[in-house]
Order: C-alpha cells, then structure tokens, then sequence
C-alpha cells in the first residue's frame, strides 16, 4: 500500500526536511515505487507535482526537496498501487473544485468492493478506488449543502458520515484539505507530531539528516506533522486511533465531540 505525509501550520513552512525522508520510501528505504505525488496550498491556489516515476529517481521530487515553497496545508503521497496502472492519471493527490476552493486528498489502503456506478457530478478520472472515493465524498458534501460551504461543525458529522461507510469497505486512511481545514482520518495506521516553542533537533529515520529546529523557527511558530509511519527517531508521536477524524488547524489537531455534537476542542 501507499504512505501519506501532510503538514498544517499557523505561518507558511517548508516540507522540504520531512519530504526528504518521506521521498526516501519511495524506492530506497521502501518500495513505493508506482509514483507520487505532493500539493501545496498557497492563498486560494494550490501548486501540484506529480510522477509516475519512483520519488527517489523523480527529478521533479529532487526539486520539490531543495525548493523550499512555503505553505500551510501540504499533501504529499507515494504510491505502491493496489488498483490502477503505473501512470500520471493515478498519481495522488488528487484536487477537485467544491463550493469556489480547491479540495485535495490522498488515499492509503485498499478498497477492493468499491465501484459506486454513479458518482453523480464528480467523476474519476483514472482507474484507482481512491479517487472514485474522494469523487463520492465531495459529491456527499455537494448534494448536502447545496447552497455553499456550511460551518465545520455542520461540514464534519457528514464527512464523518460518508468516511464511515466507505471505511467499512477496506483500509482507508486519507488526508484531505481544502486550504482552509486539515482532515486526517485513521482506518489503520497513521501519526502526528506538533512541533512548537519550546523547539529541538530532529533527525531522521529514513535518511542521515538532522535540522535543529531552533535554528529556523521563531516562538510563535507551531506545525503539525502527519504521516502513515513517524519520520524521525528521536521525537514522540501521536497515533491516531483506528476510526478518528481529526481536524488540524493552525498547527494543531481538534477532536469533535460526537456526544455534543457541535463541540471542537484541541486533542490531548
């Protein structure tokens, strides 16, 4: 299956140090070798990259390491297909538009009785369950709230909703945005850190690189950090529980309160 890497801050950041570890899984410490992808949300824009190439060969990735685009919401992917051939058109992430913003997701997991014969408005366009399924959840959010985009505590049950029910089909661990909220829903596997003052080193697991945080940072900087394995050896982070739907905002996660139905407090 594929890994995900997502990042939600308070002030645009660079991913270039923890994309340099995650691009490592794409071919050399890993074998997500069926392409990648990643996207970066800047104002109402959203700057894309993808390869069908392995992200450790990728020339694109090599300059996605070294260019340091500032951004509070990014998505990154490498794929190692289960559905779908080797090609661009089944690279995540994937962006759609819903209610005037640009939407992004990327899918790890497996699917594999998922084929809804009719997605309504949004259609797949290449082969793989993951956009069918990001396809179904937009058009969920689209025929529910026909007339705009609705508060998040009106937005989230529903997303709750329609992630339930495709969750009960396969693995289905995802990230999802749309430059405004971070969603990371948890089928099997994935973890977050928040990184904040007071600030340290870092080092990673997947390559011999280390970053003191301290260094580039300023006091009121905080990023979370999402990903289907922790990045680093020398930090703690978070799992998050199978069938959890956290909302990451400002760099830091917010968990709903299903039993009041309308509450959001930050996660402990």
């Amino acid at each position: 299956m594929c890994q995900l890497l997502g990042m939600n801050c308070n002030v645009p950041t660079d991913i270039c140090f923890s994309f340099e570890g995650f691009s490592a899984r794409g071919g050399k410490t890993d074998d997500h070798r069926d392409g990648w992808g990643i996207a970066f949300f800047e104002g109402k824009g959203c700057r894309m990259f993808l390869d069908a190439q392995p992200s450790v060969a990728s020339p694109v990735a090599e300059f996605v390491r070294s260019y340091p685009i500032h951004s509070t919401h990014v998505i990154a992917h490498i794929r190692k297909a289960t559905q779908g051939e080797i090609a661009l058109h089944n690279c995540h992430p994937f962006r759609r538009e819903l209610w005037g913003q640009y939407w992004v997701f990327a899918h790890n997991g497996n699917l594999p009785d998922f084929d809804p014969e009719n997605l309504g408005f949004y259609q797949a366009v290449g082969d793989t369950d993951s956009e069918k399924a990001f396809c179904m959840m937009l058009e969920t959010l689209r025929s529910r709230f026909p007339k705009g985009k609705p508060d998040i505590k009106e937005l989230y049950p529903v997303l709750q909703e329609v992630t339930d029910i495709i969750a009960r089909l396969g693995i289905f661990n995802y990230l999802l945005s749309d430059g405004e909220h971070f969603f990371a829903y948890c089928s099997t596997k994935l973890s977050y850190i928040v990184r904040q003052a007071p600030f340290a080193a870092a080092h990673l697991i997947d390559q011999d690189m280390t970053v003191d945080f301290r260094e580039v940072t300023t006091e009121r900087d905080r990023v979370a950090v999402i990903a289907t394995t922790p990045l680093t050896d020398n930090e703690v982070w978070t799992q998050i529980q199978p069938g959890e739907l956290l909302v990451f905002q400002d760099g830091l996660p917010l968990k709903y309160s299903r039993s009041q139905n309308t509450e959001f407090r930050i996660q402990e």
